[in-house]
Protein backbone atom coordinates (compact mmCIF):
# COMPACT_ATOMS: atom_id res chain seq x y z
CA UNK A 1 0.00 0.00 0.00
CA UNK A 2 2.96 2.57 0.82
CA UNK A 3 3.50 2.40 -3.31
CA UNK A 4 -0.20 4.21 -4.15
CA UNK A 5 0.32 6.22 -1.28
CA UNK A 6 4.17 7.04 -2.67
CA UNK A 7 2.79 7.41 -6.32
CA UNK A 8 -0.03 9.36 -5.05
CA UNK A 9 2.38 12.03 -3.64
CA UNK A 10 4.64 11.91 -6.62
CA UNK A 11 1.51 12.91 -8.84
CA UNK A 12 0.52 15.84 -6.06
CA UNK A 13 3.99 16.87 -6.27
CA UNK A 14 4.11 17.73 -9.73
CA UNK A 15 0.66 19.21 -9.33
CA UNK A 16 1.70 21.25 -6.59
CA UNK A 17 4.27 22.42 -8.52
CA UNK A 18 2.12 23.44 -11.98
CA UNK A 19 -0.28 25.14 -9.88
CA UNK A 20 2.11 27.33 -7.80
CA UNK A 21 3.82 28.49 -11.07
CA UNK A 22 0.35 29.38 -12.28
CA UNK A 23 -0.34 31.04 -9.19
CA UNK A 24 2.37 32.97 -8.05
CA UNK A 25 3.27 34.99 -11.30
CA UNK A 26 2.36 38.55 -9.76
CA UNK A 27 2.54 37.28 -6.32
CA UNK A 28 5.84 37.87 -3.63
CA UNK A 29 6.74 33.89 -3.47
CA UNK A 30 7.35 34.34 0.35
CA UNK A 31 3.64 35.43 0.32
CA UNK A 32 2.74 32.76 -1.97
CA UNK A 33 4.43 30.47 0.23
CA UNK A 34 3.07 31.39 3.51
CA UNK A 35 -0.65 30.96 1.51
CA UNK A 36 0.31 27.66 0.60
CA UNK A 37 1.49 26.99 4.18
CA UNK A 38 -1.85 27.73 5.46
CA UNK A 39 -4.07 25.66 3.43
CA UNK A 40 -1.71 23.01 4.06
CA UNK A 41 -2.09 23.78 8.24
CA UNK A 42 -5.73 24.16 7.70
CA UNK A 43 -5.73 20.35 5.73
CA UNK A 44 -3.57 18.58 8.30
CA UNK A 45 -5.13 19.21 11.39
CA UNK A 46 -8.34 18.80 9.67
CA UNK A 47 -6.72 15.34 9.03
CA UNK A 48 -5.72 14.57 12.53
CA UNK A 49 -9.02 15.86 14.42
CA UNK A 50 -11.22 13.59 11.44
CA UNK A 51 -8.71 10.27 12.34
CA UNK A 52 -8.79 11.07 15.88
CA UNK A 53 -4.92 10.79 16.14
CA UNK A 54 -5.08 14.39 18.37
CA UNK A 55 -5.00 11.88 21.40
CA UNK A 56 -1.38 10.97 20.85
CA UNK A 57 -0.19 14.84 21.45
CA UNK A 58 0.20 14.26 25.28
CA UNK A 59 2.58 10.95 24.51
CA UNK A 60 5.42 12.95 21.78
CA UNK A 61 8.50 13.14 23.79
CA UNK A 62 10.84 15.82 23.67
CA UNK A 63 13.33 14.42 21.57
CA UNK A 64 10.23 14.07 18.96
CA UNK A 65 9.08 17.23 19.44
CA UNK A 66 12.94 18.80 18.30
CA UNK A 67 13.09 16.93 15.34
CA UNK A 68 9.61 17.86 13.83
CA UNK A 69 10.10 21.29 14.51
CA UNK A 70 13.62 21.36 12.96
CA UNK A 71 11.94 19.07 9.89
CA UNK A 72 9.16 22.04 9.95
CA UNK A 73 12.17 24.81 10.05
CA UNK A 74 14.19 22.67 6.94
CA UNK A 75 10.06 21.76 4.82
CA UNK A 76 9.78 25.59 5.11
CA UNK A 77 12.71 26.76 4.19
CA UNK A 78 12.82 24.52 1.25
CA UNK A 79 9.56 25.55 0.46
CA UNK A 80 10.60 29.36 0.29
CA UNK A 81 13.59 28.73 -1.75
CA UNK A 82 11.59 25.74 -4.33
CA UNK A 83 8.82 28.65 -4.67
CA UNK A 84 11.46 31.80 -5.43
CA UNK A 85 13.21 29.41 -7.85
CA UNK A 86 10.13 28.71 -9.82
CA UNK A 87 9.24 31.98 -9.88
CA UNK A 88 12.21 33.15 -11.33
CA UNK A 89 13.23 30.23 -13.36
CA UNK A 90 11.71 27.54 -15.10
CA UNK A 91 10.04 24.98 -13.96
CA UNK A 92 11.20 22.18 -16.07
CA UNK A 93 14.12 23.04 -15.20
CA UNK A 94 13.74 23.63 -11.50
CA UNK A 95 12.02 20.38 -10.46
CA UNK A 96 14.85 18.65 -11.44
CA UNK A 97 17.10 20.04 -9.51
CA UNK A 98 14.39 19.84 -6.87
CA UNK A 99 14.70 16.28 -6.78
CA UNK A 100 18.25 15.58 -6.15
CA UNK A 101 17.03 15.62 -3.04
CA UNK A 102 16.13 12.04 -3.33
CA UNK A 103 19.93 11.52 -4.07
CA UNK A 104 21.25 13.89 -0.62
CA UNK A 105 18.51 12.03 1.32
CA UNK A 106 20.15 8.59 0.90
CA UNK A 107 23.41 9.62 1.02
CA UNK A 108 22.27 11.21 4.53
CA UNK A 109 20.25 8.12 5.91
CA UNK A 110 23.53 6.13 5.47
CA UNK A 111 25.56 8.21 6.93
CA UNK A 112 23.43 9.71 10.12
CA UNK A 113 21.50 6.05 9.96
CA UNK A 114 23.95 3.60 8.90
CA UNK A 115 20.81 2.64 6.49
CA UNK A 116 22.73 0.18 3.85
CA UNK A 117 22.57 1.40 -0.14
CA UNK A 118 22.52 -1.51 -2.53
CA UNK A 119 24.79 -1.19 -5.60
CA UNK A 120 21.47 -0.69 -7.26
CA UNK A 121 20.34 2.47 -5.16
CA UNK A 122 23.92 4.03 -5.89
CA UNK A 123 23.21 3.36 -9.94
CA UNK A 124 19.91 4.84 -9.16
CA UNK A 125 21.78 7.84 -7.53
CA UNK A 126 24.08 8.28 -10.07
CA UNK A 127 21.67 8.25 -13.13
CA UNK A 128 19.12 10.77 -11.13
CA UNK A 129 22.32 12.90 -11.19
CA UNK A 130 23.36 12.32 -14.46
CA UNK A 131 19.31 13.16 -15.20
CA UNK A 132 19.25 16.10 -13.34
CA UNK A 133 22.54 17.43 -15.41
CA UNK A 134 21.01 16.43 -18.47
CA UNK A 135 17.65 18.14 -18.23
CA UNK A 136 18.96 21.49 -16.77
CA UNK A 137 22.16 21.95 -19.32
Amino acid sequence: MWGVFAVLSALFAALTTILAKAGISNVNSNLATAIRTAVVLVMAWGMVFLTGAQNGLPQIDRKSWLFLILSGLATGASWLCYYRAIQMGEVSRVAPIDKLSVVITVVLAFVIFRETVSVKAVVGCVLIGAGTLLMVL
